[in-house]
């Protein structure tokens, strides 16, 4: 893990490939189909650029989408392992409805689907890494097929991230979570980049952790930590993270700003972290300090921070 962690940078020179280019057809509007890890970048890239038109779809068959209009999306097969029945089953489903397809995987039968039926694939390079660390050769992947030149020129340039620069406020915000349930909050544009922070505890911290996004909590979720008595002491587990933007609507960093005066007044605790730099660095660069932050809790815990038990072993069962 903490190899994947200090050369997670190197992903960013990856120059995506699409083999049986001929067959690829190009589209405005994508359906990406992942699970996990493999889905994550995708709504990163909804949260560099909310216009994108992109329906990331996690479940078997295909999205809910208009009788007739499965003409107008690429739909994009994601699985790192090349084995997500899930995936598979929904490429399966496109094919069937003649939509125009796409793959992105290291192997498995996905890739063998893709060589077998001349579909345009991408072969990401194979590091040995869980697909939660493989969010730059995704998204650069996913990028090239969804034909953003300028979004693979930016992201290319995050190869001079510093993964070292953000290891000892990790480790530090790692003693402050000690016995605590991490609670990520974040703008609604943002909210992929909460969530993101959330899977990094929950697979390499192995612990229990939560996400959601203003302006909505502030109308319900955050209800459940004004207790008393018994449900004080429930509210008294939970460390909020509260993800802040520049760029964030001066109305939510307002929302911010109160909630947090009114959780100190109640004594809980709470960390702002301001998402630093432009575009994709201050996505990624956030999720460099999630990342050392959940190794460093896993390494606090007794935890593997690399493997996923739990996943492999309900995979087996099923």
């Amino acid at each position: 893990m903490e190899y994947a962690i200090k050369n997670f940078p190197k992903q960013f020179s990856f120059k995506p490939e699409i083999k049986n280019l001929s067959t690829l057809q190009k589209k405005n509007s994508f359906i990406i189909a992942g699970m996990g890890g493999s889905a994550l970048a995708a709504d990163l890239l909804k949260a560099w650029n909310p216009k994108l038109d992109i329906v990331v779809h996690r479940n078997y068959g295909l999205p809910e989408i208009q009788k007739g209009r499965f003409g107008e999306y690429l739909f994009i097969a994601s699985s790192y392992s090349g084995n997500t029945e899930e995936v598979l089953d929904g490429l399966s489903e496109a094919m069937k409805r003649d939509m125009a397809v796409a793959v992105i995987t290291t192997g498995g039968k996905l890739m063998r689907e893709a060589v077998k039926n001349k579909l345009p694939y991408i072969e990401l390079p194979e590091d040995g890494i869980q697909p939660r660390m493989a969010l730059g050769l995704s998204a650069k992947a996913m990028l090239k097929l969804m034909d953003e030149t300028a979004g693979l020129e930016k992201i290319s340039k995050l190869t001079d991230l510093k993964p070292e620069s953000y290891e000892e406020p990790g480790r530090a915000l790692a003693k402050k979570l000690d016995g605590y349930v991490p609670v990520v909050y974040a703008s609604e544009r943002n909210m992929p980049v909460a969530y993101t922070w959330k899977i990094k505890f929950n697979e390499t911290g192995k612990i229990p952790a939560f996400a959601n996004r203003f302006p909505e909590l502030n109308h319900n979720e955050m209800t459940g930590f004004d207790g008393s008595g018994e449900t004080k002491e429930l509210s008294g587990k939970f460390y909020f993270i509260i993800l802040r933007d520049k760029a964030d609507d001066p109305r939510i960093k307002r929302r911010m700003e109160v909630m947090e005066d009114l959780f100190k007044e109640r004594g809980l605790k709470f960390e702002t972290i301001d998402l630093e730099g432009d575009e994709f660095h201050k996505i990624f660069g956030s999720l460099l300090l999630a990342d050392w932050t959940a190794y460093y809790l896993a390494y606090h815990y007794g935890s593997d921070p690399e493997a996923v038990p739990i996943v492999e072993k309900f995979k087996k069962l099923l």
